[in-house]
């Protein structure tokens, strides 16, 4: 599978912003997928996932409540639903997939990357 993230911008603290992946090939539906992030110096960290589905979702701590991911399995993508925005969530925004699961996901060992999105919050 492919992977192509989008949606990137520049946003004032406390704003909103969408983030989207778009994912090529078939059975998307096998597919458990996961956003990341990595700030300017920092390593790349785990936000949220999703299951196959999209029954479940999981999310960092530093995220919960304010951003929310979903999918469309119709449509080949994924999203990633940013509020309150901070500008620690300053960073570039990758979306990952795996058919193992969970567990990979949250190793941060996903087998497909896409290439990332900036994503600016200013202060």
């Amino acid at each position: 599978v492919q992977l192509q993230a989008s949606g990137g911008g520049l946003v004032q603290a406390g704003g909103s912003l969408r983030v989207s992946c778009a994912a090529s090939g078939r059975a998307f539906d096998t597919y458990y997928m996961g956003w990341f992030r990595q700030a300017p110096g920092r390593e790349r960290e785990f936000v949220a996932a999703i299951s196959w589905g999209g029954g479940s979702t999981y999310y960092d701590d530093s995220v919960k409540g304010r951003f929310t991911i979903s999918r469309d399995n119709d449509k080949n993508m994924v999203y990633l639903q940013m509020g309150s925005l901070k500008p620690e969530d300053t960073a570039v925004y990758y979306c990952a997939a795996d058919q193992r699961g969970l567990p990979t996901i949250l190793a941060g060992t996903p087998k497909y990357w896409g290439q990332g999105t900036l994503v600016t919050v200013s202060s």
